[in-house]
């Protein structure tokens, strides 16, 4: 399960925007490989309570990783589109990890 915020910037302190919330499952045949369904949940001004929704695979060693982006609701209700992930840090004592997210979107 994951809750995680979601900020403008990677920086600490950074304007919260929203959360990230939903499940993830791992495999490791060659390579981790995560199968991720989440929901990103935005909270600021006009965007209050609309989501977008992804489910896809996730391979965790590449340097950007592409999921679908397989609806949404609220102003994002039928939204088709793609989000690239990219790995911005990692930190293995605490493990607290950073990624920045790239969406492309269609919304109706």
């Amino acid at each position: 399960m994951m809750d995680i915020p979601l900020t403008k910037t990677p920086e600490s302190g950074s304007k919260l925007l929203g959360r990230v919330q939903g499940i993830d499952g791992r495999a490791w045949h060659e390579k981790l490989v995560q199968l991720m369904a989440m929901n990103i949940v935005f909270f600021t001004k006009k965007y209050n309570g609309s989501t977008l929704t992804l489910l896809g695979r996730n391979p965790m060693s590449d340097e950007v990783r592409e999921m679908p982006v397989v609806g949404g609701s609220g102003l994002f209700r039928f939204a088709r589109g793609y989000l690239q992930a990219s790995t911005y840090s990692v930190d293995f004592q605490t493990r607290d990890n950073v990624i920045e997210y790239i969406v492309h979107v269609f919304h109706y």
